[in-house]
């Protein structure tokens, strides 16, 4: 049976699927719980008790009823371990009752051995608490998929860990950010409340304490035609808090450079360019575009918790910079002015090439992922093409690296093995190699006929096919018109060579090149030296007997 073809594009694609689907059911909260056999009973009264019992503690910390003040500073581990017991545990008795006898639930499916889960806990038990202070309707629940997979199944969790949010008892993907921040502001908007509005000069300082990136609204008046432009574009963004004020003042202190002028529209994020204006008429679509251009910093550091978004960003070329932290350090300061002439177009992104999880996957599309060096690479998604930035990576070159990518002038890269040794023998016979490098004299420049094996290490009937080969190559030797030859296609690209699964066999006949025959990998030996011997037939009458 063939194996699915994966080339560059089909890697690339399933590079970026992978993230975005892993990190789209990342973002999660990992609550402390008390073992408990499914049997035990635990129901929801005991754990309403519960968190009663926190609420009075608040009380007694706080007689005066004055918030967030208490005799005794809590210690951060004490907050945490409050945070995470606001969340939920259920269980196989009353997983499916809870999201559907609440508005609004939000559920963390998880494994206890899920490293990702553990990694999150922080940052979630942090949105849990936040969303509470907020007076957030939203419940926020866990459960231990391993251990209750009925219930898992029931809820539609499918693997660890997945989140979603429960509507009405109607399920929905989670598709927010990774940082405690990120989940309250996807929470809110989810849940009815896209927008804050800031009225005074406290609650504006107040805020700025907890938040680096907002887009900032003023209008005299919470309606007409621009504000409500302005509540659809909060509505549809998932990932950026939008404020609203009437007050001038209020607007100043949130964006220093606002203008006095009805309505204004800012984006403030904690880089640089600290303060971007928006300038086109209020539209969702622009708003939203706008946004999309410019939420990003001039340079973009790739993390886990980023990467989903910078994978579906609407810059479809992006340069990407591999190398040690200090090295990126040091070229940040340089390529800031790069960075800022492509601002509009091209995104800017750096990877510690230290870390595997991240830059391997790319570095492997170059056949350099044991590289140490700095490398520089750029993908223009438009086309699915990949480049690869072959001289020094000075600031310089990389410019000129940048430009030739805006302008379509680079050269794509496809990944080749070094020339080897033209044959390698089988017994009697010989089966040539073909690498990237090689492809064209080889194959479509040769004046012969071509019979070529694309097989990968990973494919698991590409065996059976070899074998093929093997017999035919013995069979048919001492014809001088006839090449039999074989490449591995993990490790060499060619734009004429497009396949779509493994094993294929493709025989390219001596008057065309360009249209190969594509041979059934399920034909056996006898059939395939059948097929051969008729194309041979076709073009100078040579035959050989049938096998």
């Amino acid at each position: 049976m063939p194996t699915p073809k994966h080339t560059s594009r089909f890697i690339l694609f399933s590079l970026i699927l992978l993230f975005s689907l892993s990190f789209f059911s990342i973002r999660v909260v990992f609550s402390q719980s008390t073992p408990a056999d499914e049997e035990d009973g635990e129901d929801m009264e005991a754990l309403e008790e519960l968190i009663a019992l926190d609420e009075e503690a608040d009380v007694e910390q706080n007689p005066d009823g004055v918030h967030g003040e208490t005799k005794d500073k809590p210690s951060g581990a004490q907050v945490l371990s409050k945070a995470q017991r606001i969340v939920l545990e259920l269980n196989s008795d009353y997983a499916k009752r809870v999201v559907d006898e609440n508005e609004y639930v939000l559920v963390l499916g998880y494994a206890p051995w899920c490293m990702r889960s553990a990694e999150l806990m922080p940052r979630f038990a942090e949105a849990a608490t936040a969303l509470k202070e907020l007076g957030s309707s939203l419940l926020m629940a866990k459960l231990d998929a391993e251990r209750y997979p009925k219930a898992a199944s029931t809820l539609g969790i499918k693997g660890f860990p997945t989140l979603l949010l429960f509507v009405n008892g109607t399920s929905q993907p989670y598709s927010g950010g990774f940082t405690s921040e990120e989940i309250v502001i996807w929470a809110r908007k989810r849940t009815g409340s896209p927008i804050i509005r800031i009225s005074s000069l406290t609650e504006a300082n107040e805020f700025l304490k907890k938040h680096s990136t907002f887009v900032v609204g003023l209008f005299e008046n919470f309606e007409g035609p621009d504000y409500e432009e302005f509540v659809k574009a909060a509505t549809s963004d998932n990932e950026i808090q939008f404020i609203e004020t009437s007050s001038p003042e209020i607007a100043k202190v949130l964006f220093p450079d606002a203008r006095h002028t009805y309505p204004f529209l800012g984006l403030t994020k904690n880089e640089p360019e600290r303060y971007t204006t928006y300038e086109d008429t209020f539209n969702v679509d622009g708003i939203l575009q706008f946004l999309d251009n410019n939420k990003f910093p001039l340079i973009t550091v790739l993390t886990e918790f980023n990467s989903a978004q910078v994978y579906s960003s609407t810059k479809k070329l992006q340069v990407y910079i591999f190398a040690e932290a200090d090295d990126l350090k040091k070229l940040t300061e340089p390529l800031q002015e790069v960075a800022r002439k492509f601002k509009l177009k091209i995104m800017l992104i750096f990877v510690d090439i230290k870390e595997d999880n991240l830059a391997k996957p790319f570095l492997t599309l170059f056949g350099l992922e044991d590289s140490e060096d700095i490398v520089v690479t750029a993908f223009d998604y438009n086309n699915s093409f990949k480049y690869l930035l072959e001289s020094d990576p000075t600031p310089t070159k990389i410019e000129e690296f940048c430009l030739g990518l805006f302008h379509g002038t680079l050269s794509p890269f496809f990944k080749s093995q070094p020339i080897p040794d033209n044959v390698s023998f089988v017994k009697d016979a010989s089966i040539l190699t073909v690498v990237g490098k090689t492809f064209d004299d080889l194959v479509l420049r040769s004046p012969k006929n071509i019979l070529l094996e694309v097989h990968t290490p990973w494919c698991i009937t590409c065996e059976a096919t070899t074998k093929q080969m093997e017999k035919l190559a013995k069979h048919f030797r001492g014809l001088e018109d006839l090449v039999f030859a074989r490449i591995d296609a993990s490790e060499n690209e060619h734009p004429k060579l497009q396949v779509e699964e493994y094993p294929t066999l493709l025989f390219y006949t001596s008057k065309d090149k360009q249209n190969p025959i594509r041979f059934s990998t399920k034909s056996g030996s006898k059939e395939l030296a059948s097929l051969i011997n008729k194309h041979l037939k076709n073009q100078d009458d040579i035959s050989k007997d049938e096998l």
